[in-house]
């Protein structure tokens, strides 16, 4: 399967076999859920959405229209999936396990080795990044991660989104001067 064309994919899975479509999801799952989850801040919410995303994609495969790349059709479900769910309220987790997976790293001890306490300056400035992308507006997020974290091209990124190309070059430079901005200020508040 590993050889076939994602059209030649989908066909088989229109036609009934289930590992076409497994080869699929093998291909594009990793890079839905990392490009989710820089768009979502969470990557336990990453990994739902894509979850949710491929059982809509396997519902409508035979609507799919090859107008496009099977990846930008599936990220289209899946962003029309976040924001369904962005709508939805939230129900707050307490528990430990939740709070570990969304620090990202574990508590250290206060007598750790340089490595740790570079470590957690790291794990601090990619929390800050996330912080800063969060509070930037969801139609200027999106397409800054399409280009920045996925590598689109403007072209790629329009097609997703269903926006003109000037649209989406408007917005990633909106989002980068936000994004410095917010950088900043988070910067000065860490500071104080």
């Amino acid at each position: 399967m590993n050889g076939l064309s994602d059209l030649q994919l989908i066909d088989a899975t229109i036609a009934g076999d289930t590992r076409a479509f497994d080869e699929l999801v093998r291909r594009y799952q990793d890079r839905l859920v990392h490009s989710l989850e820089h768009s979502l801040g969470s990557r336990e919410d990453a990994l739902d959405v894509a979850q949710q995303a491929y059982v809509l994609a396997w519902k409508k495969l035979s609507s799919f229209r090859r107008e496009s790349a099977f990846y930008s059709w599936l990220y289209r479900i899946a962003r029309n999936v976040a924001i369904s769910r962005i709508r939805k309220p939230k129900i707050s987790s307490g528990s430990l396990d939740h709070l570990h997976a969304a620090a990202g790293f574990e508590p250290v001890d206060s007598h750790s080795n340089s490595q740790s306490e570079y470590s957690m300056f790291q794990a601090e400035r990619v929390q800050m990044l996330q912080t800063a992308l969060q509070e930037i507006a969801d139609e200027f997020r999106q397409p800054l991660v399409l280009k920045e974290i996925d590598s689109l091209s403007y072209a790629e990124i329009s097609r997703i989104l269903e926006i003109p190309i000037g649209t989406v070059r408007s917005r990633i430079f909106r989002a980068r001067q936000e994004l410095i901005a917010k950088l900043h200020r988070l910067s000065k508040d860490a500071e104080s």
